[in-house]
């Protein structure tokens, strides 16, 4: 268990740039969009200080493991896409190894529909959401762009080395105890199973020595959103591996931070 959490706060670490620091103008924590179990599911906003009206939800997730950290440590994770004016929507999920894939699927499902409910009330317009994540975020952020019902349709989306098909993954897994998943949901949960021509812009980005989640998996999805029309795009970063560091760090982000600026921050969709 120890060494589970150790390498998700790994992932989560390697996938934050090397930016300076973003102090965001207001912080509001816990953010209670439901609650499984006795408990609730919460999120942070964060709100910069030259607002954009556009919001990004942030995957808080690596190995589906979903952690708390203090805001006010936690917003320096954020400082790009806060320098560029998007309010940030920090979303957590049931965390692995008490909950497994398909109910993070579900968690952040209703975190969506609850931000594009209430988006007003941050001051962010609910047709220029956006979403990212790293890895199991990444995954997750694509399952949150092909899967938008009306009202909560994502505008954008910008994943970093997403698992996209988890047929062949679902089983028990010390490393990923999340993956051990009922058969009935591999379909709904792969994202390269729900790719259509209404999906919004999405941009992927992946190492060419990622030995957790092959580059393929990316190679896929691009193919897949190539063949039905949708606006993409596919970095990739020469030998990465499952995370960025340093100049391919910044890359990534000021990549990410453009194509929300594209497709986000101009105008309303």
């Amino acid at each position: 268990m120890r060494n589970l959490i150790v390498r998700a706060a790994l992932i989560a670490t390697l996938v934050v740039p090397a930016a300076a620091e973003a102090q965001a103008r207001q912080i509001v924590p816990d953010v209670i969009y439901g609650h499984k179990d006795g408990m609730a599911l919460t999120f942070d906003v964060f709100k910069p200080s030259n607002p954009n009206g556009a919001g990004i939800l942030y995957m808080v997730s690596g190995g589906w493991f979903s952690q708390w950290r203090d805001p006010a440590q936690a917003q320096v994770g954020y400082a790009s896409l806060l320098e560029a004016g998007f309010t940030v929507f920090a979303v957590r999920h049931g965390s692995s190894p008490k909950y497994q894939v398909a109910e993070a699927v579900d968690d952040v499902k209703l975190a969506n529909h609850f931000i594009h409910e209430h988006a007003s009330e941050w001051g962010v317009d609910a047709n220029r959401l956006g979403v990212t994540g790293g890895s199991a975020g990444g995954h997750l952020s694509l399952v949150l762009g092909n899967n938008g019902e009306n009202g909560d349709r994502m505008a954008a989306v910008v994943a970093y080395f997403p698992p996209v098909d988890l047929r062949a993954w679902r089983g028990p897994s010390e490393r990923f105890p999340a993956l051990d998943f009922p058969e009935e949901d591999a379909d709904r949960i792969s994202p390269i199973l729900q790719v259509s021509p209404d999906d919004p812009p999405t941009l992927l980005i992946h190492g060419t020595a990622d030995t957790t989640v092959p580059i393929s998996h990316s190679e896929r999805a691009y193919a897949a959103f190539q063949a039905a029309g949708v606006e993409t795009k596919y970095i990739v970063m020469e030998g990465a591996g499952h995370g960025f560091q340093g100049e391919q760090a910044e890359q990534a982000s000021a990549a990410r931070v453009q194509w929300f600026q594209d497709h986000l921050a101009g105008h309303a969709h």
